[in-house]
C-alpha cells in the first residue's frame, strides 16, 4: 500500500529523473585535465588556489595588511607611541627587509599594481585631511610671530643642510641629475608630520595647551613652505625640456587660483549645512578629480588633494564629513605602508650604508633642532620650551614617507637611499615621545617672557 501511495514507479524513474548520461557526464563534470591539474596542484612548495588571479590574491594581501597593521598599532599604543607608528612599522616588516623572499610570495609582482591603486586612494584622502586640519587661524592670533619664526627657520635650516647632504651623497647615488637630487634631499629634511604631531600632542594632553597650539601653528607653516618647495622640486624633476618647467609652474598657479577664487566661494555656501547621505561620494569624487588635475599638470596627485583640503570651508559640513573620510583613510593607508615596505630592502644597502645612515640621521635631527630652537629663542621663548618645539618639529612619520615615495617614483631616489631615508623617518618619529618626556617643558609656557605667547 505504501509503495503504491508513494508511486515509486513514477517518482523514481531512473530513465528520466537521473539520467546519468546528462546529469553526471564524467567527461565534463570531472575533467581531470582542468578541474584537478595534478601537474600544478602537486607542485611541492607552491599552494595553488582554485582561483588565483591577481585580483583574488590582492584581496588576501589587503586583508593580511589590515590585520597586521591593526595588531602592531595596538602594541605601539601600549608603549606610548601613536598607532600610526605601529602601522608604519608593520608595513616595513611585511617587506623584504624582514621577511626576505617570503614578501614576494605574500605580495607577488602581479598584485602590486592593484595594491598601488588602493594605496593611492588612501594617500589622496590622507592629504586632503592634512589640508583640512591646517587651521590657519592659528597663524593670525598673538602667537603669529613666534610660530612664523619657528616655521621659517625650521624649514630653511633643514633644507640647507639637506641640500649639502645631497651634494655629499650624489656621487654614490647617481641615478638622478644633481639639481633635483639636491633639492629633493633638502625638501625631505624639512618636512614635519603634521597629523602625527597632532596625535602625539593629543595623547599626551598637550593639544589645547599654549605649547601645543604653538607647535601646531609652527608645523602648519612648516608644511606649507615644504609642500610649496616640493612642488617646485617635482616640477624640476619632471620637466624634460627648458620650456616645460615654466609651463608646469603657470598651470599650477592657475589651478591654485581656480581653487581659491572659484571653488572655495562656491563651497562656502555649504559650510553651515548638515552633511547629506550623498555628500561623501561627491567630496571623494572632487578629491580624486583634483588629484588627477595636478598629476596631469606635471606635479604629484597629492598636491591637488592637499590644496582642496586647505581651501575647503570649515564648519558643520566639514566636521560631519571629516570622521567619515578619516575612517576611509584609516582602512586604506596601511596598504600604502606595505607598498612602501616592499621597496625597502636594507639587505641591499651594504656597509657604506651605515655611515650614510648616521650622516642622514645627524643632518635630519640637527637641522630641525637648530632651526626650530633658534627661531623660538630669537623671539624670547625659554630654552626648555624652545627645545621641546625642536623635538616636536622633528616628527616626520607618515608625511615623510609620502615625500620619499614621490622621490622614488620620479627616479630621484634609488632603492638603497630610499631605504635609508625611510629608516630615518621611523627613527625620528619614534624618538619624539621619549625625548619630549626627557625635556619636560612647561605646557603653559610660563617660563617664557613674551606676553603674547
Amino acid at each position: 500500500m505504501r509503495v503504491r501511495a508513494l508511486g515509486l514507479d513514477a517518482l523514481v524513474n531512473f530513465g528520466h529523473l537521473v539520467n546519468f548520461g546528462h546529469l553526471v557526464n564524467f567527461g565534463h563534470l570531472v575533467n581531470f585535465g582542468h578541474l584537478v591539474n595534478f601537474g600544478h596542484l602537486a607542485n611541492v612548495g607552491h599552494f595553488v588556489f582554485l582561483r588565483h588571479d591577481p585580483a583574488t590574491r590582492a584581496l588576501l594581501g589587503v586583508a593580511l595588511v589590515l590585520a597586521v597593521a591593526r595588531g602592531v598599532g595596538v602594541l605601539a599604543g601600549r608603549v606610548g607611541q601613536p598607532a600610526v607608528v605601529g602601522e608604519i612599522v608593520a608595513g616595513l616588516a611585511l617587506g623584504p627587509s624582514v621577511l626576505g623572499g617570503w614578501s614576494a610570495h605574500l605580495f607577488p609582482a602581479d598584485t602590486r599594481p592593484l595594491l598601488h591603486v588602493v594605496a593611492t586612494l588612501g594617500l589622496v584622502l590622507f592629504m586632503f585631511l592634512v589640508g583640512l586640519e591646517m587651521n590657519l587661524g592659528h597663524l593670525t592670533d598673538r602667537r603669529q610671530r613666534v610660530s612664523a619664526a619657528v616655521a621659517v627657520a625650521g624649514t630653511a635650516v633643514p633644507f640647507a643642510l639637506g641640500a649639502l647632504l645631497g651634494v655629499v651623497l650624489h656621487p654614490t647615488h647617481q641615478g638622478a641629475r644633481l639639481l633635483p637630487f639636491v633639492l629633493f634631499l633638502g625638501a625631505s629634511m624639512s618636512i614635519t608630520a603634521f597629523p602625527v604631531l597632532a596625535r602625539i600632542l593629543q595623547e599626551r594632553g598637550l593639544y589645547d595647551t599654549p605649547l601645543g597650539t604653538l607647535a601646531m601653528a609652527s608645523a602648519a607653516g612648516d608644511d606649507l613652505l615644504t609642500w610649496a618647495t616640493l612642488a617646485v622640486v617635482v616640477a624640476v624633476a619632471t620637466s624634460a625640456t627648458a620650456w616645460q618647467l615654466p609651463w608646469i609652474g603657470v598651470l599650477s598657479v592657475a589651478f591654485g587660483a581656480v581653487l581659491i577664487l572659484v571653488v572655495r566661494p562656491a563651497l562656502a555656501r555649504w559650510a553651515g549645512r548638515e552633511a547629506a547621505a550623498g555628500d561623501l561620494a561627491l567630496v571623494v569624487a572632487a578629491i580624486l578629480a583634483c588629484g588627477w588635475a595636478t598629476s596631469a599638470i606635471g606635479v604629484h596627485e597629492i598636491f591637488g588633494a592637499f590644496l582642496l583640503g586647505a581651501v575647503f570651508p570649515r564648519g558643520p559640513w566639514a566636521d560631519a564629513l571629516r570622521p567619515r573620510l578619516q575612517a576611509m583613510a584609516a582602512v586604506l593607508l596601511p596598504v600604502f605602508f606595505v607598498t612602501t615596505g616592499l621597496n625597502v630592502d636594507l639587505g641591499r644597502v651594504g656597509r657604506q650604508g651605515l655611515w650614510q645612515l648616521a650622516l642622514i640621521l645627524l643632518v635630519a635631527c640637527a637641522g630641525k633642532l637648530l632651526g626650530a630652537v633658534g627661531g623660538a629663542r630669537t623671539l624670547g621663548l625659554a630654552g626648555r620650551e624652545a627645545l621641546a618645539l625642536g623635538v616636536l618639529m622633528n616628527t616626520r612619520g607618515l608625511t615623510e614617507l609620502v615625500v620619499l615615495d614621490i622621490g622614488l617614483s620620479l627616479g630621484v631616489l634609488d632603492g638603497p637611499l630610499f631605504s635609508l631615508l625611510v629608516v630615518m623617518a621611523v627613527v625620528t618619529t619614534v624618538a619624539t615621545v621619549p625625548l619630549l618626556g626627557l625635556v619636560r617643558p612647561d605646557p603653559t609656557l610660563g617660563g617664557s617672557p613674551p606676553p603674547d605667547v
